[in-house]
């Protein structure tokens, strides 16, 4: 009865290939543990502010492409929020990276045990195979440009590995861009 209806189910190949990427993408997403925290000034009205632009001298410690995804998913979370992209901006978004090699989880283990007249010992190392994954910290500033002061900022720090495919490297950035603007503007 299970294997009928198991047969009579409309998946084909190419269905079931994109539910799978589907689900890969999401646990990848879910999986890319965002740390990120807050500052901001409090005497500041952000809801005044309507108007945005990157600041002009920008060095974001990116590659071009990666930078371009970053921008994409700002853009769009911000246009979504009701802000305008604008050359008389009434904010700078600046962000800058930087990354460190994430330590390698391998380790040499000792032991010692018996049982009656028996004594045994081992020797366990832990190899590490593949590519190391690095930390990235992002930081992203907004600056009131009137007063060209500091007025929100957030330190990001995730898991990333350089053998993403393109595909994974947009779904990771738009993930953290969401982590990142979900307490902007502050209330």
């Amino acid at each position: 009865m299970l294997n009928i209806a198991i047969n009579r189910l409309p998946l084909n190949r190419k269905t079931m290939k994109i539910h799978s990427v589907i689900i890969v993408l999401c646990f990848l997403v879910t999986s890319c543990g965002v740390q990120v925290s807050y500052d901001y000034d409090r005497n500041f009205d952000f809801s005044k502010a309507q108007f945005y632009n990157y600041y002009p001298s920008m060095v974001s410690g990116l590659s071009q492409l990666d930078e371009k995804r970053l921008i994409r998913s700002v853009d769009s979370l911000m246009q979504a929020r009701g802000y305008e992209l604008s050359e008389s901006p009434d904010l700078y978004i600046n962000f800058k990276s930087s990354s460190r090699p994430k330590p390698v989880n391998s380790s040499v283990g000792i032991g010692i045990g018996g049982t009656n007249r028996n004594i045994g010992g081992g020797v366990s190392v832990g190899i590490p195979l593949g590519q190391q994954d690095q930390y990235r910290e992002i930081i992203f500033d907004i600056v009131d440009v009137v007063n060209d002061e500091l007025i929100w900022q957030a330190v990001s720090e995730t898991t990333i590995s350089e053998s993403m495919s393109p595909a994974v490297r947009e779904a990771h950035m738009k993930a953290l861009v969401d982590k990142v603007f979900s307490k902007y503007p502050p209330r």
